[in-house]
């Protein structure tokens, strides 16, 4: 058997979207893809990709923002920061606080398989 690895960060993030955008099930329903930047080209800082928008009926609020790298993708969320180190953490993924301010909470997305366990990070960001 083979075994590859999807290190792409531009692909990476495309794979968020889909998952993000693509699925009408529970917390996702309420979620959208803003702002996307479909000729982003990844930087070793990150460059803009898309934003995450929540809108459940009372308005829209921007919740996270995905970035793109030649080998990863991150989400920097601007919700719920203690939530989000704790869920990521449980899920596997790298985080970091990046100081700044507002704070914001920084999750790495490092492989294509990690994609699923990024959108239990959103989900669960949104449900508290």
């Amino acid at each position: 058997m083979v075994e590859e690895r999807l290190e792409d960060g531009h692909r990476i993030a495309q794979l968020l979207a889909s998952e993000v955008d693509g699925r009408t099930d529970g917390e996702l329903d309420f979620l959208s893809i803003t702002e996307a930047n479909a000729e982003v080209e990844p930087t070793v800082e990150g460059a803009f990709a898309y934003g995450i928008e929540l809108n459940d009926g009372a308005g829209k609020q921007k919740i996270a923002s995905v970035y793109v790298h030649p080998d990863r993708a991150h989400i920097e969320f601007a919700v719920d920061h203690e939530a989000v180190v704790a869920t990521a953490e449980s899920e596997g993924l790298r985080v970091r606080p990046k100081a700044t301010h507002p704070p914001k909470t920084l999750v790495f997305v490092e492989d294509g398989a990690e994609v699923k366990r990024a959108v239990l990070v959103i989900e669960r960001m949104i449900s508290t």
